[in-house]
């Protein structure tokens, strides 16, 4: 190859990458990861001691959260600042891409190891105890090998939550609330911003009735059902699996409200909103999440 041929070569390659990103933008040196570190210390330093029922461990874990909420406040703020600059090019799109990929994907193995543990306790655990043996007649010969049962040495008198009523009309909120983000989507796509914050506003108003309602069907349950933690393997299931599930939709409500108030600001464009696509896919997951919940836990 002539020296000729080769310097075009390497103006194309180098076209190439400039049309790909121009860029990669190397952020400054960052306060907020000692910050986040320094938020962690008082938190776990506040709860050892709150289990020892020190008092100084409830100001400790009130100063650690009120520092944890200070650094994500402000981190994702310069993040914010930092897109809306025309700081980040495809490179760092691409990251985000990625970044958010494996953070759902750890999200979705979280839950997978607690649909694991409902499976186990359903289709192995009980049927195994109801081969008992004879020592196990004479300590618990009230045991019965069925679903939901107690498996503690004292019988749970309680209530099975069934799948209509409330658990069904939050399914529905929770489809309708993926169908009204799916609009908003659209609407930034086509430069609606109009209809992008009325879709999005309603999606977060559905997330707060969601929990709202779950809220009222814990209270329902707990004293009306008599269904507690201590009943047995259905019960610590029960709120084992919907509470982790709330907090995810906590999360998400709060993340789809931030990305309101940034609708409200101007932000995104059709060409540049991965922020509201990272919400809408986590968001998405949550429902997916939801719909296993009602059928294993609800329904069957």
């Amino acid at each position: 190859m002539n020296v000729e041929s080769t310097e075009s070569l390497i103006e194309n390659v180098n076209d190439d990458f400039i049309v790909h990103d121009a860029h990669y933008y190397v952020p400054a040196p960052s306060r907020w990861p000692i910050v986040g570190a320094l938020a962690l210390f008082f938190i776990g330093f506040g709860a050892a001691f709150s289990m020892n029922h020190m008092r100084i461990g409830n100001w400790s874990l009130l100063l650690g959260f009120a520092i944890f909420l200070w650094m994500l406040v402000g981190w994702f703020g310069d993040v914010v600042k930092e897109s809306e600059a025309g700081h980040y090019g495809p490179q760092v799109d691409y990251s985000f891409r990625w970044g958010m990929s494996w953070f759902i994907f750890s999200e979705v193995m979280f839950f997978a190891a607690f649909f694991g543990a409902l499976f186990y306790t359903r289709m192995i655990s009980v049927p195994e105890l109801g081969f008992a043996s004879e020592t196990q007649k004479l300590l618990w010969p009230q045991f019965s090998a069925a679903w939901p049962t107690a498996t503690g040495p004292k019988i749970g008198d309680y209530q099975v939550m069934g799948a209509m009523g409330l658990p069904a009309l939050n399914t529905a909120i929770l489809l309708t609330s993926g169908a009204t983000l799916t609009w908003a989507h659209w609407a930034l796509i086509a430069q609606k911003r109009n209809q992008l914050s009325l879709g999005l506003g309603i999606t977060v108003l559905l997330g707060a009735l969601f929990l709202s309602l779950q809220a009222y069907e814990y209270r329902h349950a707990w004293h009306e059902l008599n269904l507690t933690l201590a009943s047995g393997a259905y019960g610590a299931t029960f709120y084992l699996l919907t509470g982790f599930h709330g907090l995810h939709v906590l999360v998400g409500t709060l993340i789809l409200a931030v990305m309101w108030l940034r609708v409200q600001r101007g932000h995104f464009t059709p060409q540049h909103h991965f922020g509201f696509e990272a919400a809408a896919w986590y968001w998405h997951f949550v429902d997916v999440v939801w719909l296993l919940l009602f059928i294993l836990v609800y329904w069957l």
